[in-house]
């Protein structure tokens, strides 16, 4: 298959090469001029950045985002944010509409398949309706797949990503069946829920033992809704070839700041979780392997 596609639990490039995902999520929506974070973001060792969009962003900025990556050697997971929390959010939208979104972008993302993952929504349940994440993101991928898009897709879970219910563990088997092209990620996210490491723990194996795909799409170091085992997260994705994407990178507000890595900005400004997620041990600089579309290179310039 060309392009980025899963084989067994893992990831694979076109040429059949194993890549483990280590990066971060960048706030493009909210901080397009920040136009250096990207380079900034790649010379701290990622191999993958997560790029926050929304229904109102175009071709034509999509496009632009797309090139940036690839001129920084990242691979580039574009997710609308706008499914944020649907039924417990008034404001969100659903998958099917996210879906059209990705539809409408098929021009862009068209033989970008090496280097563009299309993550449907994000969080798109909350806690409220989660039974019905299973059919909707069936339902998604089937729109995406007819419309023609062949790219590896990345699917969130519902509960706010957490799937704390278990809905997305319980019911991924189906979802990835239901692909046509067999090519979807599912991706936790892991707050308070994933404060023991035997969560987290137990949320790999269900995966592992059913032979899917898995990452971690966005974790941070501590929560509104409880402390998080980074350790745990970070140590034992390394050890089962799992890839952990950061949030964020920087430009938190609303009472989380706390989740920025960089301040301001400012990569020669790190905070304490930026610390731990580049630099310590297992983080991104000592596990970070670039695409082999890009050259495949261990050591960060």
């Amino acid at each position: 298959m060309a392009g980025l596609h899963v084989s067994g639990t893992n990831i694979v490039e076109g040429n059949g090469n194993s890549f483990v995902m280590r990066g971060v999520s960048y706030p493009y929506a909210w901080h397009k001029n920040q136009n250096q974070s990207l380079a900034d973001i790649k010379k701290l060792g990622t191999n993958t950045v997560r790029v926050v969009l929304d229904s109102s962003i175009g071709a034509g900025e999509v496009s632009d985002v797309i090139s940036t990556c690839k001129q920084n050697r990242l691979i580039c997971v574009l997710e609308n944010h706008d499914t944020t929390g649907y039924g417990d959010s008034g404001s969100a939208i659903t998958l099917d509409q996210a879906a059209d979104y990705w539809v409408g972008l098929k021009n862009v993302l068209a033989g970008q398949e090496s280097y563009v993952v299309i993550n449907i929504g994000n969080e798109p349940y909350g806690n409220n309706s989660a039974s019905a994440w299973t059919d909707a993101t069936s339902g998604a991928i089937k729109k995406l797949r007819d419309a023609g898009l062949k790219h590896l897709i990345m699917v969130d879970g519902p509960g706010w990503g957490q799937d704390w219910s278990g809905v997305m563990r319980n019911t991924a088997s189906s979802v990835f069946a239901s692909d046509p092209q067999r090519n979807t990620v599912f991706s936790v996210h892991m707050y308070g829920v994933y404060g023991t490491a035997s969560k987290i723990t137990d949320y790999y194996d269900a995966f592992q033992s059913a032979g899917l795909p898995l990452v971690v799409g966005e974790f941070g170091w501590k929560h509104t809704d409880g402390d998080v085992d980074e350790d745990a997260i970070i140590n034992e994705a390394r050890s089962r070839g799992i890839g952990y994407l950061g949030w964020s990178w920087s430009g938190n507000s609303g009472g989380v700041e706390y989740l920025d890595m960089a301040t301001n900005f400012n990569p020669d400004q790190l905070t304490s979780w930026g610390q731990r997620l580049f630099n310590g041990a297992n983080g991104i600089r000592a596990t970070s392997k670039e695409a082999t579309v890009f050259g495949g290179r261990v050591a960060v310039e």
